[in-house]
């Protein structure tokens, strides 16, 4: 019955997408009231009528929204063009137009329950000194069958397949979970000498070693059995997407697993929603408004990728432990030389807590202790690794250098 709960879930919101579309047409008839006339009246009921029309999650990704850059004292205009797809995944280049040319960058997106563009803030800062690349990973639930299946490896391999394809001398950056994924497809690249292995490493908040200070996300992926993961966890696509019947980690049951981690803070944040529109405070409005239509885009996780990923991460911690294979052969970090390694930590990180990143360090013992940085950024979490003022001021002037001076 658990596996259907993905079909009960889109048949009920499709049953109450009338509902918000009406509540929707009602507030831009509402907004039509000339100020003045009953404003309270009318700024609760408008507050009510958007709250209505906005409940509800998004499947389809968002757009990333940047259109120009600042370079140098030149603002640059943006286009984004797929670079490489596959049905799973695309490689998404920010071409600048007439701008110098610049370090390649794979900016390495996690695949966690929502898009790529999370990361917006990310390539935007990252685009004013380097070739930004990223990888904008398609929703599985408008994947059909056909197209196979997706696991862990196949992860690794995109990477290298994506790498292959920006060209040799790239850098590569991996954000959070792919993090593993990120040191495995250097490792094999390193061991082929494969023309295209990245000239720089660096892995942000990752989970290379989940033993070290564990988190509760970390003990709640050793609390089950892998067992209890697939049957209360994993579900089937509806049948009213391209992708049905794939089986699938769905987006809205990782949402909600995230939002009661802090449930009271959610709610006071719509609570204040409802005030700032009801007061016609427009700007407090959209703050909130503009982060929850990013954090209400979900995307599902395709099984295999998902178990997979809890097994050999979580709960067996096979890359630390010299076991972790791909495609049959042993991932060997040792065989990294030639690359520049950065690892980045934050203090107050409850997701990947300090230490787990910073183990990459001792895995790769062919790195030259030169071409080794780490960092450990004070006062951030995990999100202020790579947003924020304490990313853009701090973190990022470091990485930028790191990745010219092994340019």
């Amino acid at each position: 019955m658990m596996s259907m709960m993905y079909q009960a879930y889109q048949n009920h919101m499709d049953l109450t997408a009338p509902w918000r579309t009406g509540a929707a047409s009602a507030l831009r008839y509402l907004n039509l009231v000339p100020q003045g006339v009953s404003d309270r009246l009318f700024g609760r009921l408008a507050a009510a009528l958007e709250l209505i029309s906005r409940s509800s999650l998004t499947y389809d990704r968002p757009a990333y929204g940047i259109d120009r850059v600042l370079v140098g004292n030149r603002e640059l205009d943006v286009t984004e063009k797929v670079a490489f797809a596959t049905p799973f995944g695309s490689l998404l280049h920010f071409k600048k137009e007439n701008g110098p040319e610049q370090p390649r960058l794979l900016l390495v997106a996690p695949m966690s329950g929502h898009f790529a563009t999370l990361l917006r803030g990310t390539v935007k800062t990252l685009l004013q000194d380097h070739d930004v690349y990223i990888t904008d990973w398609h929703n599985p639930r408008d994947i059909p069958l056909q197209a196979g299946r997706f696991g862990l490896e196949d992860y690794t391999d995109h990477l290298i397949t994506f790498l292959d394809q920006i060209g040799p001398r790239a850098h590569m950056v991996a954000i959070c979970q792919p993090s593993v994924s990120a040191l495995a497809a250097a490792a094999v690249m390193s061991e082929d000498n494969h023309p295209a292995r990245p000239a720089t490493l660096t892995l942000m908040a990752g989970p290379i070693d989940t033993r070290i200070q564990p988190t509760r996300v970390n003990e709640f992926a050793k609390s089950k059995p892998l067992r209890w993961f697939e049957r209360n966890l994993i579900n089937y696509v509806p049948v009213q997407c391209k992708g049905a019947f794939r089986k699938v980690y769905p987006g809205f049951v990782q949402l909600t697993a995230f939002v009661s981690m802090n449930l009271e803070r959610h709610i006071k944040q719509h609570i204040d929603l409802a005030n700032h529109l009801a007061k016609g405070e427009r700007e407090k409005a959209e703050i909130i408004k503009n982060f929850y239509d990013e954090y209400f885009a979900v995307m599902d996780l395709p099984a295999e990728f998902y178990i997979e990923t809890v097994r050999d991460v979580f709960q067996e911690h096979l890359l630390p432990q010299g076991r972790l294979m791909h495609r049959g052969r042993p991932v060997n970090p040792a065989s990294i030389r030639r690359m520049g390694l950065m690892t980045v930590e934050g203090e107050k990180d409850d997701i990947c807590s300090i230490g787990q990143t910073l183990a990459a360090q001792d895995l790769c013992t062919g790195v030259r202790a030169y071409r080794k940085v780490h960092h450990m950024q004070a006062g951030v979490g995990h999100y202020g690794v790579f947003s924020g003022k304490r990313w853009n001021n701090e973190i990022y002037p470091l990485l930028r250098d790191f990745v010219h001076v092994n340019s």
